[in-house]
């Protein structure tokens, strides 16, 4: 398949030893990208300057950057920082996130996620820096019209979450040919249908209770029955790439042709959360 592939995971459960481990596991085993997310554990960009040290070609993106987290001139001088120090290695991925995480991180006042975005990056893009700026990626989680627009004006592109390839269609016809378009999606190699929606219900357990997921969801053609006992049969499937292994590959394949140009995996085949990465290695190959 030679697929552009990046890994997201949460590697706070990890040493300093483990992360470095894990990075260069990562990277061995073809990832191109390392995608960290922000929510209440290490800080990713600390963490993207301590895998940068470690590893030879392995790029580094947050994914995403909580926009609530910090202002504008520190979210431009830390990706431009790392991008310099990194030899252009580091992608900047941002996000909204959502009102109670971001109440639970100190910033209980919420306003409209396009009125937000759009604000952000213009106030980014207008700060005077003293530093040396090398370029990097920049890209907005979006899934609806709004978002979608202001990674296409923006920003370098998009990426998506538990979003199914029809919805990469619809996303690639939004923002154009030229801007990146990553889809992210969760990944288990098990032929037993119980099994495998059995685990990947427990792993989306936390978006399946947000309105937001639900409203692209129905865009898509589900309904409010589909929401029920951790998503039914057809929303699983749909969302996350199960099976043999060549039923995996074919799944991230669908999502290249609906015009992905990387495609985001988080392996459920873990041993204390560590990916196989032997498995990883064919998924992506």
């Amino acid at each position: 398949m030679g697929l552009d592939a990046g890994l997201l995971y949460t590697t706070d459960r990890l040493s300093a030893d483990e992360l470095t481990t894990f990075a260069r596991d990562a990277e061995t085993a073809g990832i191109e990208s390392l995608w960290l997310p922000e929510v209440s554990g290490r800080d990713p960009f600390a963490l993207a300057g301590h895998l940068f040290a470690h590893t030879d070609g392995l790029r580094v993106a947050t994914g995403i950057a909580n926009v609530y987290a910090r202002d504008p001139g520190a979210m431009r001088a830390g990706a431009a920082t790392l991008a310099e120090l990194s030899g252009g290695r580091f992608m900047l991925g941002l996000g909204v996130s959502n009102p109670g995480i971001n109440a639970a991180r100190g910033n209980p006042v919420w306003e409209a996620p396009l009125t937000k975005m759009r604000g952000y990056l213009e106030a980014m893009d207008a700060l005077h820096m003293t530093l040396p700026e090398t370029s990097y990626p920049r890209y907005v989680a979006a899934h609806a019209q709004g978002l979608m627009a202001v990674a296409r004006d923006h920003a370098d592109g998009a990426h998506t979450y538990l979003m199914t390839a029809e919805h990469t269609r619809w996303a690639r016809a939004r923002l154009g040919a030229a801007p990146a378009l990553s889809p992210v999606m969760f990944v288990l190699v098990e032929t037993d249908p119980d099994a495998a929606r059995g685990l990947i219900r427990r792993a989306i357990a936390y978006y399946m209770q947000l309105d937001y997921y639900h409203r692209a969801w129905q865009s898509l053609g589900f309904g409010r029955e589909d929401f029920l006992d951790g998503g039914s049969d057809r929303l699983i499937d749909a969302v996350a790439a199960w099976g043999s292994l060549g039923d995996v590959r074919a799944r991230l394949s669908a999502q290249v042709e609906a015009g992905a140009n990387r495609v985001i995996v988080i392996p459920l085949n873990a041993d204390r959360g560590i990916p196989d990465w032997g498995l990883v290695r064919e998924i992506v190959s």
